[in-house]
């Protein structure tokens, strides 16, 4: 028969959320945290716990020299545990020998580790909800052990708790964004626009970019959203929901002008594009490869590159910005080259910009490539361009992204103005 001693009112109990698994905790802030705080009050066991769902506490973080039964990930009833009955009052938070406590004695863990000599402190989230433990013990009694130790215990408590909570916001906004990104993709809810592609000497469209555009484009630009479905696990994913959707606007460009749409390495290198672009053979499509991450499998993206030049041609994206550098631009032997608007912008200021344009310009004309000068503005940026033998041109000047069926319109007006 146990013991039952008078309770204090509990603080809630806080379950920790199903996606915050053990492995989520910052591992190397917490382990530090732990390791010092038992050499410091010289204990064999140090570890954190948290309470999860079937009334269980897992052990997220064990620091000991000792080989012990149990590690991180380790998951017992707290009903069991000197932790739960702590948080509940009916222990005291130090326990110099268990001996001396009734309760104690009765619980089957004293004896199994043995527990001897216990330090421990619920860990209080910020709004007073309790989320686990922090423990310190040793096998054998200790009655040096004082609450002044106690209090260096909670303050590296306090300590653990800031880490803790900061992986749980994290994993909040990280089930937020998981939640709204898995219905992007069962809905399909975006928006696909078209930015015509004009030759600069003439400004008539040659083709098109097909850009994203999601439902709150006003707060979220689609770089947030790939970058979050990135983040997630779910980049590829949600950029071949893009070009599917970009390919069923093909029918709204004219057949002699091109269509673009963007990859980035991942989702080249996934294999799932040759299938998407083999689907329309009579189409003339462009592949930009775009690049916010280094490549670091070069080889593998320039094998799959090669499986898709029967369906596209090969563009590289932001050249002169992020990662788009030499090595791309000679082994991948692009069709087309994009100058970021980082070169282009007040080009025609800017002797740097004329020089580094004009010799990309030779570049191109070597590796039989067409270069397209992105965010021409005004007309003084055009002129230059076209004098330094940009062919083609994209931007405010030309024309906004629009919608597909607005920037068909456009496409067949600018055709019959030439004609």
């Amino acid at each position: 028969m146990r013991h039952a001693l008078p309770t204090a009112s509990p603080a809630p109990l806080t379950p920790a959320p199903a996606i915050a698994r053990f492995e989520a905790i910052d591992n190397d802030s917490v382990g530090r945290i732990l390791k010092a705080v038992r050499q410091h009050l010289g204990t064999e066991i140090a570890f954190v716990s948290r309470y999860v769902e079937n009334h269980e506490k897992e052990l997220t973080h064990v620091d000991s020299d000792l080989d012990l039964p149990m590690g991180p990930g380790y998951r017992d009833s707290r009903d069991d545990s000197y932790c739960w009955h702590i948080a509940q009052g009916r222990l005291p938070e130090l326990i110099q020998d268990p001996a001396d406590h009734a309760f104690a004695q009765t619980m089957a863990i004293t004896k199994f580790l043995p527990v001897g000599c216990h330090l421990n402190v619920p860990l209080k989230l910020s709004d007073g909800t309790i989320y686990g433990s922090f423990c310190c013990l040793s096998r054998k009694p200790d009655r040096t052990m004082t609450e002044r130790d106690l209090g260096v215990l909670k303050s590296f408590a306090a300590l653990a708790v800031e880490q803790i909570e900061r992986t749980l916001e994290s994993s909040e906004q990280r089930s937020a964004t998981e939640s709204l990104i898995r219905q992007m993709l069962d809905t399909g809810a975006l928006q696909i626009m078209h930015q015509p592609i004009v030759a600069m000497d003439s400004g008539i469209p040659v083709g098109v970019e097909c850009l994203t555009r999601f439902p709150d484009a006003h707060e979220r630009g689609p770089d947030k959203w790939f970058g979050d479905a990135n983040e997630i696990g779910l980049g590829v994913e949600l950029e071949m929901l893009a070009i599917r959707c970009a390919l069923a606007t093909i029918d709204h460009v004219p057949r002699d002008a091109y269509v673009s749409i963007n990859a980035s390495p991942d989702t080249i290198m996934s294999g799932k594009l040759e299938k998407v672009l083999s689907a329309y053979p009579e189409r003339k499509l462009v592949l930009e490869v775009t690049e916010h991450q280094q490549v670091e499998h070069f080889d593998v993206l320039k094998l799959h590159l090669e499986r898709l030049r029967p369906y596209a041609r090969i563009a590289i994206d932001d050249v002169g910005a992020g990662y788009s550098g030499l090595r791309h631009m000679v082994d991948l032997a692009p069709d087309l080259l994009k100058l970021d608007m980082s070169l282009t912008r007040d080009i025609h200021q800017d002797v740097a910009r004329q020089a580094l344009t004009a010799a990309m310009v030779h570049f191109a004309s070597a590796i039989g490539s067409k270069l397209v000068g992105e965010g021409v503005e005004c007309e003084e940026e055009r002129a230059v361009l076209e004098e330094l033998g940009v062919d083609y041109g994209q931007g405010y000047l030309f024309a906004r992204p629009m919608p597909v069926v607005a920037s068909a319109q456009y496409m067949m007006g600018a055709h019959r103005a030439r004609d």
